[in-house]
């Protein structure tokens, strides 16, 4: 099968036709126009409910959701390498992840995300594996919050510590808050907001009061011979990655080109003092590292404050794994409907409840959650991060390839830096990724290697099958797009492909008179445009298969 991801002649953009039901009512372009379905991203009539506000909390629960989750980095590795930690990771890690997704995020606004741009790099069959590398280390991620959760109520309700009431508090929890994320992200979006402020009072007044007590000589403290360096570097990759999963959710972005830029800039700065203050309050205070676990910072707040604050601190630690499962659940769900809109996955998972949130995306997570809640912190952080990084790694080569491949791609933000540059950039990023990805084979973790590379086979044999059932007609897909999908402002009525101003593209401005029947243009691309009674056809080609789109002018 050809690749023609790099072919000049293909169009990035592809609008689609309206599809009919069998009573032959126009259903709307991909079949979302009617009374229950939203139209997908880059078609007329989409609603982008995201400003920046809530995109900078969904970021912030994304990667962090506060200080919880660095207990486990102090207890193996101590004060010292934490808080250099906490320093260095970002600047070799967050960094350099947040610029590539306000780049690529601004240039492929659209719900698939990445998965957009690793397939106009290097094909669909990359394409796919990208989407089920993250979508599996995603689901494996949002099974730590209910057991998060867990931990954090123990003080409250010892039972459940273990044993089944333990797990009926876990299958419980999360379909309670998947059930919310189906209400919609203006609704999630409002819950984390209000969750960030939970979080954010009571840790300015840990930080406050820890202050008299701060004993410097507590930040120096290091047993080298005992770091346990596989727990410390899991942990803290663990809590600074994840900066990308909010691309899934581009297409509900309003006005992505500024916005992204805009929010992942603040969740920068928030992210990483709501790790580094906190953990330098409680660590001044309380210097014996051994004893730190889950929930620890509850303690600190007792010894400070008194129960009030220990209790605030407990209720902001609820507050913060509710946020974190919203955020997450939110970029995986949209993530599979993103996929099937693209045509890599079934049309039926496409599917949008009268909320617009996707049905069939919430409940596959909801059920990859279910299946792994019962494993431990640790073991889940483990798991997660060795398929992150494949999928990671993937990433980072289609930024370069498309920066080397594809200069002229409209990119309404972009990385001021040449190509040689961006290289310099992701070489320690990708040394990370190299060396989380092999802890596992050299500590012979024999789970983390099975899930890893069964993960890897999954998708190789994934892709081709679900392409063979699509050939056979065993399932309605959508016809398979490369790149990007327009942007439609809903307020000027203007279409702005890849979410800039001008005209170009396939689709041009709403306002701008029609040119007459039977004209050809190129787009910005270099792809010929044939327009039809005010309408413009896309001829694009996928492996043999050639087919015309048409979409509004």
């Amino acid at each position: 099968m050809a690749d023609l991801t790099n072919d000049p002649t293909v169009p990035l953009i592809s609008p689609q036709s309206p599809r009919r039901n069998e009573e032959g009512d126009d259903e709307g372009v991909m079949g979302y126009g009617g009374p229950t379905h939203h139209r997908p991203p880059g078609e007329p009539g989409h609603i982008r409910t995201l400003g920046l506000w809530p995109l900078v909390t969904l970021i912030f629960f994304e990667v962090s959701g506060g200080p919880f989750g660095t207990e486990d980095a102090v207890s193996a590795a101590g004060p010292l390498l934490t808080i250099l930690g906490f320093l260095v990771f970002p600047i070799l890690w967050s960094v350099p992840e947040a610029l590539i997704t306000a780049e690529l995020a601004t240039a492929f606004p659209e719900n698939s995300g990445y998965v957009a741009w690793v397939t106009a790099a290097f094909g669909p069959f990359w394409g796919f594996q990208e989407g089920l590398w993250s979508w599996l280390s995603g689901v494996t991620d949002n099974s730590l919050y209910p057991v998060m959760l867990a931990a954090n109520l123990e003080i409250f309700f010892p039972q459940l510590k273990e044993g089944w009431p333990k797990y009926v508090f876990l299958v419980g929890m999360s379909l309670l808050l998947s059930g919310l994320n189906f209400r919609g992200l203006t609704v999630v979006g409002n819950a984390v907001i209000t969750s960030t402020l939970a979080i954010l009072v009571p840790f300015a007044l840990l930080c406050v009061l820890c202050l008299p007590r701060l004993q410097v000589s507590n930040y120096t403290q290091v047993d080298w011979y005992n770091v346990n360096w596989p727990t410390f570097l899991n942990v803290m990759f663990w809590n600074l990655n994840y900066w990308d999963s909010v691309s899934t959710l581009a297409g509900e972005v309003r006005d992505p080109g500024r916005t992204f830029p805009r929010a992942l800039l603040l969740a920068v700065v928030l992210v990483v003092a709501m790790y580094l203050l906190p953990t330098l309050a409680a660590l001044g205070v309380q210097g014996a590292t051994g004893d730190w676990k889950l929930g620890y910072y509850g303690m600190v707040a007792q010894q400070v404050g008194g129960s009030w604050l220990a209790v605030w601190i407990i209720v902001a630690a609820a507050c913060s794994q509710v946020g974190q499962y919203q955020a997450e659940m939110a970029s995986d769900s949209y993530q599979v409907q993103g996929m099937a809109e693209r045509g890599f996955l079934p049309r039926a998972l496409g599917r949008r409840s009268r909320y617009g949130t996707p049905v069939y995306g919430i409940l596959l997570s909801s059920l990859g959650v279910l299946c792994l809640a019962y494993k431990s912190f640790e073991e889940i952080v483990t798991m997660l991060n060795a398929i992150y990084c494949l999928a990671e790694l993937l990433e980072f080569a289609a930024f370069v390839w498309l920066r080397i491949k594809r200069p002229d791609l409209p990119r309404p933000y972009r990385v001021p830096l040449p190509t040689w540059g961006l290289v310099l950039m992701l070489l320690p990023a990708s040394a990370l990724l190299l060396v989380v990805l092999a802890m596992p084979f050299v500590n012979r973790d024999w789970e983390t290697m099975g899930w890893t590379a069964g993960a890897v086979a999954l998708g190789f044999v994934m892709h081709p099958a679900l392409q063979f059932a699509k050939k056979r007609g065993w399932m309605a897909f959508d016809e398979m797009h490369f790149d990007c999908a327009n942007v439609y402002d809903e307020h000027s009525g203007d279409v702005h492909p890849y979410g800039g101003s001008g005209g170009n593209g396939c689709a041009q401005g709403l306002l701008a008179a029609a040119p007459p029947a039977g004209a050809c243009e190129t787009n910005g691309h270099g792809a010929v445009v044939v327009v039809a009674n005010g309408i413009k056809d896309c001829h694009h080609t996928h492996g043999k298969d050639t087919g015309t789109d048409t979409g509004p002018a």
